[in-house]
């Protein structure tokens, strides 16, 4: 059932739940520090809750408690100094005060590709579930967070069943994130929905204690937050259904992109102009590099593998399409640039040695420092093994890409980057490179020839400047 927050309120008996530790409103633990559980925990203490972190990673959890954010995230910092300052606030590698402090539980560790296959990895959400299920000494809710396949909630439910004594009537529901990197504080305080799965009345009326700081703040700034009850099986489906669904627009517009490569067409034009359709919308509509990152990729694939399981696998199908025409993409711009600098391709690609290639953008899109997966830093590494000099620079994913590929060169600035390079290629869409000046760059490269990985140059401009343009689906 969908309940439009305020228009219609919760029965008396939701509305009546009290916490199990007796506090005015639920305590709340994140199990996982990372992207997901870190960036919750501090702005649900900026929510008036009082919140605890857990990690098994002590070095994280000291940065934490000290007021440094491990990961980039516009706004987190003076969010976290403030919460921590306030007292609501706090992190630690103790399972036991943890399980002791909250009524709910959220699990927000990693689900990564398993290296055996195209499934996720659930062990860390075994042992985080596991862990906590056995420290619990009173009634308490564990709410899955991280992305799963479907099935895994059900699966969590036997877990704390196993390891928790029945008495204690500990419950389990699952409630899917939808994170933005880059926007994440406004899509925790200010989300465009709220999805719950849940059994029983007690843990519905839980889980909306524990979101109605976000409804509250709904109310104070006249906006709605449409919530959303259902089952275990659709709440764990939405997540990775809406995955799947930007995926396959993305890589459509990338289709079109090659279409338009081969027949002399301009995507840019044809994305707006099929934008202008409400029933298709503008939105992830950017041809380019494709896209990355730690969701999207490891879970259309997690997909697949589950519904194979289920015997449903032909109906994902396409996806595997999806992948393939994303992954074509990184390919693509090692042609354009063998084009721009009069290299071959032989049987295994272009040769780049003797070049110097300025690579702008590491992360998988901008305002983040997130490099897994990230399309920008794949196709560096593709251009050094074809014998180019690379140079990389990017705004705030220089350091985690220095670690992921240690054998670039990376550079502190753009000018840097781009010095004697006989080639720049624009791979992440942050401001600095869409704002930057051709005609100041031009004169510090050996060669005026750009790619526009993300097609978000101004090409008229920087061809009036002297360069040789080449986009992506463009003429």
């Amino acid at each position: 059932m969908t309940i439009p927050y305020p228009t219609i309120q919760p029965s008396p008996a939701i509305a009546a739940v009290t916490p199990p530790s007796g506090a005015p409103r639920p305590r709340v633990t994140f199990l996982g520090t990372g992207y997901l559980g870190a960036t919750y925990a501090i702005c649900y203490a900026e929510l008036g809750y009082e919140v605890l972190g857990f990690d098994v990673d002590a070095d994280k959890i000291a940065m934490l408690n000290a007021g440094q954010v491990p990961i980039h995230e516009p706004g987190l910092d003076e969010l976290l100094k403030r919460n921590l300052a306030a007292g609501r606030l706090r992190f630690s590698t103790d399972i036991a005060e943890t399980a002791e402090f909250g009524d709910v539980h959220f699990i927000c560790v990693g689900t990564p590709q398993r290296a055996d296959g195209m499934g996720a990895d659930l062990s860390y959400v075994e042992a985080s579930v596991t862990s906590l299920a056995q420290h619990l000494t009173r009634k308490a809710l564990i709410v899955g967070k991280s992305t799963v396949p479907v099935g895994t909630a059900e699966w969590v439910e036997q877990l704390v069943g196993k390891h928790t004594p029945d008495n204690l009537g500990v419950e389990v529901a699952w409630s899917p994130e939808f994170l933005q990197e880059g926007f994440a504080v406004d899509d925790v305080l200010r989300p465009n929905r709220i999805v719950v799965g849940v059994k029983s009345e007690w843990a519905n009326g839980m889980l909306y204690a524990a979101h109605k700081g976000v409804f509250d703040l709904a109310a104070t700034e006249d906006r709605e937050v449409p919530l959303v009850v259902t089952d275990f099986a659709t709440a764990e489906l939405v997540k990775v259904a809406a995955n799947a669904f930007l995926a396959t627009k993305i890589s459509f517009i990338n289709a079109m992109a090659e279409v338009c490569e081969a027949s002399g067409g301009d995507v840019t034009q044809l994305a707006r102009a099929i934008g202008y359709d409400p029933r298709i919308g503008n939105r992830f509509l950017q041809s380019g590099l494709g896209f990355g990152g730690a969701c999207l990729p490891k879970d259309i694939r997690a997909f697949q593998a589950r519904a194979q399981e289920l015997g449903a696998g032909e109906a994902l199908r396409f996806l595997h399409e999806v992948d393939l025409i994303n992954l074509r993409r990184r390919a693509r711009v090692l042609q354009l640039a063998a084009d721009l600098l009069g290299r071959r391709s032989g049987p295994a690609g272009p040769d780049f040695s003797g070049t110097r290639i300025a690579v702008l953008g590491a992360t998988f899109k901008p305002n983040t420092d997130d490099v897994r997966d990230a399309p920008a830093l794949a196709v560096a590494a593709l251009l050094h093994k074809a014998g180019a000099d690379v140079h990389v620079y990017d705004p705030q994913g220089t350091e985690n890409a220095r670690r992921a590929v240690p054998e670039l060169t990376y550079e502190t600035g753009i000018n840097e980057a781009v010095t004697g390079a006989d080639l720049v290629c624009v791979l992440t869409e942050w401001a600095d490179f869409r704002n930057a000046d051709p005609v100041a760059l031009g004169e510090l490269v050996a060669g005026r020839k750009v790619v526009d990985g993300r097609n978000c140059l101004d090409s008229a401009l920087w061809t009036q400047a002297g360069w040789e343009y080449r986009g992506m689906g463009r003429p």
